[in-house]
């Protein structure tokens, strides 16, 4: 628990503790399948499939590729819009179910904000001054979107006008291989969205489908760009990137899982849980903003014969092997 946070600065549960929960659901549930019939430490954790789950199982019932494709792909690029928006998606009503009204924590009276960066409903807090004022703050509930720019401030606004976002702080841009995946958030301020009319995704869909999703189609969108062969969720998701890199006698075949945890411990132990992986991928990636997980995640991780890298560290890797150009 070393430098986890218990209350963040607006007085409330620091966020990252949604994610820590889930993540040792997942390990409790990995854990609970190897003991053939052991009594669970705890039934709370692993008395129903969380939301994800379910979403998954509903892609997969109609056993086609294309369909669980269309699908989740669908989960990551678009978790919030209008009612007409999502119906275009043409989502089988049981995926469709887990859009739902924006929650009353990502509103200010009538409005929301999408994150610039995963476009799902941010956090917005209202704060009293000394002096009487009130302000607000806007900020994504996933901290390193945050981190990247996606927080902001704003002056509560006369009754019935929608509130003018101000940026908190101007991060500088990412450069290098990074900048080839991740977006430049300068000078992008989010515009206010009614919410009536409006949905998004559950939270824990959002949080365990899209925005690891982000980082598995950025990589299938910039490979692709650059005249690659590759395949997203093969075998109705055994792993999350299918890529072929070179030709003939030097073809190479990467098998990618891509892994968001905010515990790299508790991601350590899902891997010794699951005994590596059991999709059949050879490589283990992490967000960019993971990498300082790698010593750790990566020693586990060889134990079972997995490669890791980030993101942006497989996709130089592939394009190399394939004689093109990353950045």
């Amino acid at each position: 628990m070393d430098g986890v946070r218990l209350i963040d600065p607006d007085s409330d549960f620091d966020e990252d503790f949604f994610d820590l929960e889930i993540e040792q659901r997942v390990v409790l549930r990995a854990l609970a399948k190897t003991t053939h019939g052991g009594r669970p430490a705890s039934t709370r954790n692993l008395e129903a499939e969380m939301d994800q789950d379910r979403v998954f199982t509903a892609l997969r019932k109609r056993m086609d590729q294309d369909a669980y494709v269309h699908g989740r792909s669908s989960l990551i690029r678009m978790p919030a819009g209008s009612d007409a928006q999502l119906r275009r998606l043409n989502l089988p009503s049981s995926v469709a179910e887990f859009y739902r009204p924006v929650s009353f924590d990502a509103t200010w009276d009538r409005w929301w904000f999408a994150c610039p960066v995963c476009h799902w409903p941010m956090k917005v807090t209202v704060h009293g001054t000394r002096a009487g004022t009130r302000t607000g703050s806007v900020r994504c509930f996933h901290r390193p979107h945050a981190a990247w720019g996606a927080a902001y401030s704003f002056r509560l606004p006369d009754a019935g006008r929608a509130p003018l976002l101000h940026p908190l702080s101007r991060p500088a841009a990412l450069s290098g291989a990074q900048a080839v995946l991740f977006p430049d958030l300068t000078g992008q301020v989010p515009e206010p969205v009614p919410v009536e009319g409006h949905k998004a995704l559950a939270r824990g869909v959002w949080r365990w489908t899209t925005v690891p999703g982000l980082v598995e189609v950025a990589l299938f969108d910039a490979l692709s760009e650059r005249g690659l062969s590759v395949a997203l969720w093969p075998e109705l998701d055994a792993y999350d990137l299918q890529v072929a890199a070179g030709q003939g006698a030097g073809r190479t075949e990467f098998r990618i899982d891509v892994k968001d945890y905010t515990s790299a411990l508790l991601l350590a132990k899902k891997i010794q849980a699951d005994g590596g992986d059991r999709g059949g991928a050879e490589w283990l990636v992490v967000p960019d903003y993971r990498e300082s997980s790698l010593d750790l995640v990566g020693t586990v991780a060889g134990e079972f014969g997995l490669k890791t890298a980030t993101a942006s560290g497989i996709g130089e890797l592939i394009c190399k092997k394939a004689g093109a150009a990353w950045q």
